[in-house]
């Protein structure tokens, strides 16, 4: 046989007919058991894929998935998103799915693209990032019966279980928890944070993980506690302006932890005493100094995000499967430990 494999190919090799290969890929619950097993190995052996334009013609689907390529914040905190991206495309392609980035300036924009993209039939269903309390792109896709997950929870307080809105995120309280607790564990004590504005759905719930392991342990008073921590806005120079008030008014530093890498990299750059610091996200620029960090296992977070997407949910949001199984993700961070290394700066 020369060229490309075709059905007919398949069909002749495992001895059935043309329209049996075809139920087997898009129907296959129709199919006996033996006969779809026959037409699967011929598949396998012959290394057959299906006409994409064709596949899309017969089945109106287009085994696309639809996400918007978010702006760069900075080249540190934004290469999260830049990881995912890059382990949901992987792994999208594995399961013979492609993925379409499209940009938008704004939720409503977003929304706007939503609708031609759905309209034109160009994507089965959308993945979305950076959910916020109130997010009206979710609404809008619950109402208009599109088929989504998103990255990160809802943040309303009567949402989470919502059964129209699936979901994956990363447990930001268990990975600030965890990252206090190794700090304790060796030895320190007074324990600094610098992290976000409130209200903030991602960075109120590292700073709860922080908050509520210090209490546990009691080693310092609440009143205390409240002169440990310092709220500014993201970036590195943030982060250092952070770090040189609190050498200033916070008294003794055992240890130093952060809302992001970003933070963290600031922290360090005024931090001539050495006092440990750890991020949060495990960018590369946190490999490449020495910076502990909270890793997101970006890798889980994509694979659940397919999963509720393409399994037995099927991202949808009206005509769900009446099932027990979470419709939602909650992914454990994991604390990546390295060895201190300073940033060559002087710093008053």
């Amino acid at each position: 046989m020369s060229g490309l494999p075709t059905v007919t190919d398949v069909a002749l090799a495992a001895g059935v007919s043309r329209q049996t290969v075809s139920n087997v890929m898009n129907s296959p619950g129709i199919v006996r058991a033996d006969t779809r097993e026959r037409v699967e190995a011929a598949i396998k052996e012959l290394g057959y894929r299906p006409h994409a334009s064709a596949r899309r013609l017969r089945t109106r689907r287009s085994s696309t998935i639809g996400i918007r390529l978010d702006p760069m914040i900075d080249g540190i905190s934004g290469s999260v998103l830049d990881r995912f991206l890059h382990a949901l495309t992987e792994q999208a392609d594995a399961q013979g799915l492609r993925v379409l980035l499209f940009t938008a300036t704004s939720p409503d924009d977003e929304i706007t693209q939503f609708q031609r993209l759905n309209d034109g039939a160009d994507v089965d269903g959308f993945v979305l990032t950076s959910t916020f309390a109130g997010d009206p792109r979710t609404q809008w896709l619950i109402a208009n019966g599109i088929s989504f997950v998103t990255f990160g929870r809802p943040w309303g307080d009567d949402d989470l279980n919502d059964p129209q809105h699936l979901w994956v995120d990363v447990d930001g309280w268990a990975g600030l928890h965890e990252a206090t607790r190794a700090q304790q564990d060796a030895g320190a004590r007074r324990i600094a944070y610098i992290g976000w504005p409130s209200p903030s759905g991602t960075g109120d719930e590292r700073r709860r993980g922080w908050y509520d392991a210090m209490m546990e342990r009691g080693d310092v008073s609440a009143e205390e506690l409240a002169r440990l921590e310092i709220v500014t806005t993201d970036g590195v120079s943030q982060g250092t302006a952070a770090m040189t008030e609190l050498r200033q008014n916070a008294g003794r530093l055992d240890a130093v932890l952060c809302a992001s890498d970003s933070l963290a990299l600031g922290a360090m750059i005024a931090n001539p005493g050495r006092v440990p610091v750890t991020g949060y996200d495990n960018t590369p620029v946190a490999a490449a100094v020495g910076l502990s960090s909270v890793d997101q296992a970006v890798d889980e977070v994509a694979a659940g995000v397919l999963d509720l997407l393409t399994g037995e949910f099927g991202g949808r949001v009206h005509g769900a499967p009446e099932s027990d199984e979470p419709r939602h993700r909650l992914i454990t961070p994991r604390l990546v430990v390295r060895e201190f290394a300073a940033i060559p700066m002087d710093v008053p």
